[in-house]
């Protein structure tokens, strides 16, 4: 079926729906299984180590899928491999939570991994192709949303579900919403356009073998002390060596997997870069905050997830913002405007205390969610606004693929220059505790830290690795904000979009 002008799409309103739905489902998968870790755990009656694969394998099979999406997409039609992925992820999430040992929880996550790695891409596809090129900032917004509010939420509603009924319903609850989305999709969706097109097996094969690589040893690297395991180091050289080839191969070949003269359009390539470095800011935090908040200032679980709700309101509301701006204004003066905003809202916490209020973390959070929403929705925009239509399935797919290993590179560099922080700020801070120290044999410090007692030096070090914590999360922070403004350079290469203008073909690939 030929899909019809993105003016007189039927059923917009559903289709649009049911695509957030699938969306939403599958990044919330992302970080809902996190909290649920300690109770699988002692469920499966396995080591820590072992009960990290529930996540490896999860993220192993979605980096290696997502680039898979655009060929398939191609060769079957959007629609049908979007319902397969919905179909397939739903099943693989009731199998996960029906699991009764380790092995069979790491082979349904993989499962789950490969079937929702299309959901993202294919998403962001279809809302491009349905709304008219005047409205694409708005599709672009609710994609958005989706995108961004399911790693905000799931670590809270993974808590509460966990502390409410089980972890196995961490999984259940994603088949209602599965299944709407499928329903809905089935009726009235139409499919696109779709033609034979040769697969490259090599260049996947190459590019899968980089991906699995990096994103093994950026899982497993913290816990295997990095280089220093044999492990680590073999899996480091199999991304750079896989990742080699396929460059060599993909630039040689006739018909390559991934047509890297995509990246010769210039919005493309940048728009790629930033939202690899938007990718490292966003999932860093998000990873950062809510233990910080549990650990440091002593929040239970569910308050620390309140406290991270302004972020996704800030988020929300500047995406809608700019979803309605992005016909009237420059999307690189909106994004310009986003990066200063996050880079301010990550510079905010340098003033922060274990003591004080939940008001600087609200009013934090809800500027970094405000100024990421304002990058996110132009920075869609952008990438895509000089690509043919021809071309968005394998972009969108690259673009995601991107957004996903940014995001792992970020969490495993924001993990490290924290340990390497508190480990720094804890010798500062312990070499002024020593009996000369005049402010330490004070009798009302001595009455709760006295350093002549076993436990007053037990409870001083208590007190010295929650401030060295602080002050380690707080200059996490201010490298994200350090980031954040790197990006506005990248502007510059940048072309404008202008309102209302069709998405020209790349002239690289005529």
């Amino acid at each position: 079926m030929t899909t019809p002008g993105a003016s007189t799409v039927p059923y917009r309103g559903i289709v649009t729906a049911a695509v957030m739905l699938a969306t939403i489902m599958q990044t919330l998968d992302s970080t809902i299984a996190n909290v649920a870790l300690p109770h699988m755990q002692g469920s499966f009656s396995v080591a820590q180590d072992e009960v990290t694969w529930v996540l490896t394998s999860y993220i192993v099979a979605a980096a290696i899928a997502t680039p898979l999406t655009g060929w398939l997409a191609s060769v079957y039609g959007t629609k049908k491999l979007l319902l397969l992925s919905i179909a397939g992820f739903t099943v693989a999430s009731v199998l996960c939570g029906l699991a009764g040992s380790i092995y069979q929880m790491v082979i349904y996550r993989f499962l789950q991994g490969v079937c929702g790695a299309a959901l993202v891409p294919l998403a962001q596809t279809i809302l491009l192709t349905i709304y008219p090129r005047e409205r694409q900032g708005h599709a672009m917004a609710i994609w958005g949303a989706g995108v961004m509010l399911g790693p905000i939420i799931g670590p809270t509603l993974g808590g509460w579900l966990t502390d409410e009924y089980s972890w196995r319903w961490v999984f259940y609850i994603n088949v209602p919403i599965g299944f709407l989305a499928f329903a809905a999709l089935w009726v009235f969706a139409r499919e696109t356009d779709h033609r034979p097109r040769g697969f490259d097996i090599f260049g996947f094969t190459m590019l899968s073998l980089a991906v699995g690589g990096l994103q093994m040893m950026l899982d497993r690297g913290e816990h295997k002390d990095w280089f220093a395991s044999n492990e680590i180091r073999i899996e480091f050289g199999i991304a750079i060596a896989a990742f080699w080839v396929f460059l060599v191969h993909s630039a040689t070949t006739r018909q390559p997997f991934v047509n890297l003269k995509l990246f010769a359009d210039r919005n493309f390539l940048a728009g790629n870069i930033m939202m690899f470095l938007v990718s490292v800011v966003i999932f860093s935090s998000t990873a950062l905050l809510p233990v910080l908040l549990q650990t440091v200032m002593n929040y239970p679980v569910v308050t620390a997830g309140w406290l991270m709700t302004p972020r996704g309101v800030g988020t929300v509301a500047s995406m809608l913002i700019a979803g309605r701006l992005t016909n009237k204004v420059d999307v690189r003066l909106l994004m310009a405007i986003g990066f200063m905003c996050t880079a301010f809202s990550f510079w905010l916490p340098s003033g922060w205390t274990i003591a004080m209020g939940s008001g600087p973390v609200m009013i934090a959070g809800f500027g970094q969610g405000f100024g990421m929403g304002l990058m996110f929705v132009p920075l869609s925009l952008a990438a895509f606004g000089t690509l043919a239509p021809a071309y968005r399935n394998e972009a969108t797919a690259l673009f995601s693929l991107v957004r996903n290993v940014g995001g792992s590179i970020g969490i495993s560099i924001a993990e490290n220059l924290l340990a390497h922080s508190t480990q720094a700020s804890h010798q500062a801070i312990g070499s002024a505790v020593t009996p000369y120290n005049h402010a330490l044999l004070d009798p009302l410090v001595q009455q709760f830290w006295n350093i002549h007692t076993t436990v007053g030096l037990g409870a001083l070090d208590i007190e010295v690795n929650r401030q060295a914590a602080m002050a380690a999360y707080l200059s996490c922070f201010t490298t994200m904000a350090v980031i954040s403004l790197c990006m506005l350079p990248l502007l510059l290469m940048m072309k404008r979009i202008y309102p209302g203008q069709a998405a020209g073909a790349p002239h690289a690939m005529d």
